[in-house]
């Protein structure tokens, strides 16, 4: 999305513009995506992403409004803002259509899109990057020269072994939460090209899904994305809760995956079950019961009519079923006395109503926060911290705006993307 947007208002800036594109057609991961979004002003994301680059957060939220105007001048319906997360607000806006339009609009402004196409270097004169040597289908290789050369690859969490490098040592391990094209091919480029880095430990955006399921097709990307975590208990390996639930799905999502074999219990009683498993996670969604779903398909899940069953949990799972229990039962008794411990921000009330629903989860990656540093132009960092004289870069190739928080992906490419096309305009 990242670069498609990019590209679509570089043409209608007057510029010529070739994008170039490994995969069979462009996209990437937004054509999974649906809503756009971001927190709705610098108090919040200050809140809720402190850690993040100031400048980047700032410029996400006073851009953001005119990234969703920008959406709407190529035709494509933007739906009114509802709640996401709890302190964000966004769009809900077929992505499909809107990136078939960028490449109509590349293509039609006399520009050109090439698929199956690989970037094999960076070109690069009097410090300058001066455009690409590219890679056809057929093996046969050409450079490319350009004022400006922009890297929007959708970050490396198709690379394990990069995964296991710059977010976790079991961060390889994860299921692929996104397109499969993302290998890191942008980061490796910048990176030659002297880019510098954002720090190793910042983190992932991800969500829980059941373990031993594997995805089927896009479509299992929400419909087995256990959103309701938030409002339930999860116990790892130990039989311990470890974290605070209530933060966010995608927060305990990178929590777990530093637990014991980054695999844990989530459990809930009935009324979390029918507030929460059972209906939309975003207004404008599709409903869909995540409990139904992953018992459906073979995942390790149970129903515990009575806080007692729970202990009667299957032993090849590797938990103590008593110490669950118990687990339960202390929370709720610490809960009612206002005091659980790990502490509880958002949903403080106990899990006391039966039947209690069960299902074993693990963290699934869609793009990891490490990547090359920018500015608030979209221009590429050196490792002196000066720009890379000719380079762009946006989208989830890029680092620094989010540590260990996340307030949108899609947001981020969109205003960033747009940023990089005004840049090579105005220069």
């Amino acid at each position: 999305m990242a670069g498609l947007t990019a590209a679509a208002r570089a043409t209608r800036a007057g510029s010529r513009v070739l994008v170039v594109e490994s995969a069979d057609d462009v996209g990437g991961s937004a054509r999974l995506a649906g809503y756009a979004w971001t927190a709705p002003s610098r108090e919040v994301i200050d809140a809720v992403v402190p850690d993040g680059d100031a400048s980047l957060r700032y410029a996400l939220v006073d851009r953001f409004a005119d990234g969703i105007d920008w959406i709407r001048t190529t035709g494509v319906e933007v739906r009114d803002p509802v709640a996401i997360l709890g302190f964000g607000l966004g769009h809900q806006f077929d992505t499909n259509q809107y990136v078939d339009t960028c490449r109509r609009l590349v293509v039609e402004g006399s520009g050109e899109v090439r698929t199956r196409t690989r970037t094999r270097r960076l070109l690069v004169s009097e410090g300058r990057v001066t455009g690409v040597e590219l890679e056809a289908p057929d093996g046969s290789t050409e450079e490319v020269h350009a004022a400006w050369t922009m890297l929007a690859t959708g970050g490396f969490q198709g690379d394990p072994d990069l995964l296991a490098e710059k977010v976790h040592p079991a961060a390889g391990r994860m299921q692929l939460r996104s397109n499969p094209h993302s290998t890191g091919a942008g980061y490796r480029l910048a990176t030659a090209a002297g880019a510098a880095t954002g720090t190793d430990d910042a983190g992932f955006y991800g969500h829980l899904v059941p373990t031993g399921i594997p995805f089927a097709d896009p479509a299992d990307f929400v419909d087995l994305s256990l959103y309701y975590s938030e409002h339930a208990l999860l116990l790892n390996l130990r039989n311990e809760r470890f974290v605070d639930e209530t933060l966010g799905d995608h927060l305990t999502t990178m929590a777990l995956l530093a637990q014991p074999e980054s695999r844990g219990l989530l459990v809930c009683d009935a009324r979390t079950h029918r507030e929460w498993v059972v209906g939309s996670y975003v207004e404008g969604a599709v409903a869909v019961d995540k409990f139904a779903v992953a018992t459906r398909r073979g995942g390790r899940t149970g129903l515990a009519e009575s806080l007692e069953e729970l202990q009667y949990l299957p032993e090849e799972w590797g938990y103590d079923g008593a110490a669950v229990r118990a687990a339960v039962e202390a929370f709720n008794a610490e809960a009612a006395a206002g005091s659980p411990a790990p502490g509880r921000t958002h949903d403080t009330r106990p899990q006391d109503e039966g039947p209690w629903y069960v299902v074993e989860c693990e963290p699934a990656i869609t793009f990891p926060f490490h990547g090359v540093l920018i500015d608030d132009r979209a221009r590429v960092l050196g490792t002196d911290g000066q720009p890379v004289p000719g380079l762009l870069s946006a989208g989830a190739d890029t680092g620094g705006l989010y540590h260990r928080a996340y307030a949108g992906g899609l947001a981020s490419a969109l205003v960033f993307g747009l940023a990089a096309a005004d840049t090579a305009a105005s220069s």
